[in-house]
């Protein structure tokens, strides 16, 4: 691996990571010691990315944006729909929620941004290793959207409304769930 398809490898990772991603680690799963990984974050930062190191590891430092949570409904056949229009629109899908009336709040990480991101998750889908989280509550969920900017995240919303994908708050779900 050369050290420009390492340094890609390690955006990749970083930009994915929910937490901070120790140099150790990247340098065992880059096979390279840590000190490299030491001399490409300096090399990513001079060509102006924006990683921060913190006492627990690298973090990929995202640009100011707008996050907003919708409640939506659709069939399991309309998912891929779903996601292809918001990370079309701008948007970065980070999580998928439901509220549940036994369990509560259940919630995981998606981190899709792209049209590849939503093309694994469908496959992974359909090919049978799981079950959508919003099968749980009959179609409803909710997601964690990102965008650059508040026009995109209204264009979104809008979409989303066109297609009847946004659902109304049920009387038992608290309002915080829209907020983030």
């Amino acid at each position: 691996m050369t050290a420009g398809e390492r340094q890609k490898e390690l955006i990749a990772r970083l930009k994915k990571a929910d937490a901070p991603v120790s140099g150790g680690h990247l340098a065992e799963v880059l096979q390279v010691s840590r000190q490299i990984i030491v001399q490409d974050v300096q090399s990513l930062r001079q060509q102006g990315y924006d990683i921060l190191s913190t006492p627990r590891g690298y973090v990929w430092k995202r640009p100011d944006g707008v996050q907003r949570v919708f409640k939506v409904y659709h069939t399991d056949d309309e998912t891929e729909k779903e996601l292809t229009m918001i990370v079309d629109l701008g948007g970065e899908i980070e999580d998928v929620f439901i509220y549940h009336k036994i369990y509560g709040e259940v919630r995981a990480q998606l981190k899709i941004r792209s049209r590849k991101d939503v093309q694994e998750f469908c496959d992974a889908l359909r090919a049978g290793k799981s079950s959508p989280l919003k099968n749980a509550t009959a179609g409803f969920h909710y997601h964690t959207i990102w965008t650059r900017e508040a026009e995109d995240m209204d264009r979104i919303e809008q979409a989303l409304r066109e297609q009847g994908y946004l659902a109304d708050l049920k009387e038992y779900e608290p309002e915080s769930l829209l907020e983030k």
